[in-house]
């Protein structure tokens, strides 16, 4: 074909010399036109061709890889594939220089090409394995990097003709600056595998870091950081190994359990607890929730102190007698287990705690059914709504601090006296 091209030049009346110079040229011309005309020509079409094909399976997989450009990566391989062909059979002994960069292009191409390959196979297992999956883009990442490590030592070794093996045993005298280059990528690749072994976090977690500000959904996790959506919208980045030395809280356990913990206290003003009187028992009585447990609960403690033979006119601290607040007490879990927002197989509890100088805390601690955050808000704000509405009744008082209207009203008292 060489032949043919420089008696053409000289039928052209080019100088048999400036033939043998120009030959090589113009051929190498033809073929890379030739080569990009051809590839232009069947690149649209061979595209066309792959989505139809795509598009008429019932798999995503492929439409993944189609919307990746996986296929349209591969797509350069064409005409550089031609082109190298072509020179081979033409110009086999010229333009060695040519040759390597076409064999570089064409590992870089390459490279391109299985980064988006990756890409794809990280998307597809989200996809499959649905949002509370293991996190496996760490492990892909890492693999990226390391074959555009691997693709740039072979560019090299092609570019300078040497073994790529020699540039490896060059690299490997420089693990020391290697370390300390990579080492926020070795770090996040021990913590990403490190929480992909203990399924530590996964992407759509809840999750909460206070000492990166973290408070949201967890909606990347990388070889370098974590992404997590705070729930005011804003993004914090949180570096992966963090995770691994550093303590936070994952919300998952709540969100595959069957409730949502309410745990709050009232403060009960002490100086209004008192012994229940017979006439504050007849009115107790008439609330529907407390009738079966105070005539229980009056039987119990009437027998109890006839076996016992307790004068109880003497003073009221003899015997057993019920309390304002015990019966508040009874209320609370009464009205608690016939709400019907309550979980009653979970941990379900109204208990004192230690007195304090606010008062006495009285702390409900059960679990709701419904974990949707705006509706388990509503249903604690109306448990408690009720519940500080129907203190008055068991003549309690909520503890609060003293406030302006509070010193507003004994001003004017006493100015009264």
């Amino acid at each position: 074909m060489l032949y043919g091209m420089k008696n053409l030049l000289i039928s052209l009346g080019l100088e048999t010399q400036k033939a043998e110079l120009f030959a090589p040229l113009f051929l190498l011309f033809i073929i890379i036109l030739g080569s990009l005309l051809f590839f232009q020509l069947t690149r649209r079409r061979l595209l066309q061709i792959i989505r139809k094909a795509t598009e008429k399976t019932t798999n995503s997989w492929d439409d993944i890889l189609m919307h990746r450009g996986v296929f349209e990566r591969m797509m350069p391989l064409i005409p550089l594939t031609l082109i190298l062909f072509g020179m081979a059979q033409a110009l086999p002994d010229h333009f060695l220089f040519l040759y390597r960069l076409l064999f570089s292009a064409i590992v870089l191409v390459s490279a391109r090409a299985i980064d988006a390959f990756f890409q794809s196979i990280t998307e597809i297992y989200h996809l499959e394995k649905g949002e509370n999956s293991k996190p496996i883009r760490p492990f892909i990442q890492t693999l990226v990097i390391i074959l555009y490590i691997f693709s740039a030592i072979f560019v090299i070794s092609i570019l300078l003709n040497k073994s790529p093996w020699q540039l490896f045993g060059l690299l490997g005298g420089l693990t020391a600056v290697t370390m300390l280059v990579f080492k926020d990528t070795i770090l996040g690749f021990v913590a990403g595998v490190q929480l992909g072994a203990n399924d530590m976090v996964r992407e759509g977690d809840w999750i909460e870091m206070p000492k990166y500000g973290a408070d949201g959904d967890v909606i990347e996790v990388a070889v370098n950081t974590v992404k997590v959506r705070n729930w005011d919208k804003t993004i914090t980045t949180i570096p992966t190994y963090a995770l691994i030395s550093d303590s936070f809280k994952n919300w998952r356990g709540m969100s595959e359990s069957d409730g949502r913990r309410i745990k709050r206290s009232i403060y009960i003003d002490m100086n209004t607890v008192k012994f229940a009187d017979p006439a504050m028992l007849e009115r107790f009585k008439k609330i529907e929730a407390l009738k079966e447990y105070l005539q229980k609960k009056e039987a119990e403690i009437n027998e109890e102190n006839q076996k016992r033979r307790i004068d109880l006119s003497s003073t009221v601290v003899n015997g057993r007698r019920q309390t304002n607040l015990g019966i508040f007490r009874a209320y609370l879990l009464e009205y608690l287990r016939a709400h019907p927002s309550i979980n009653k197989n979970m941990t379900f509890l109204v208990r004192h705690l230690q007195p304090t100088p606010q008062g006495l805390p009285i702390e409900i601690y059960v679990f709701s059914s419904n974990k949707v955050w705006a509706e388990y808000e509503a249903i604690q704000a109306d448990i408690f709504d009720h519940l500080l509405s129907a203190i008055p009744e068991f003549e309690l008082r909520v503890f609060q601090q003293p406030s302006g209207c509070d010193v507003a009203q004994l001003s004017k008292i006493l100015s009264a006296s």
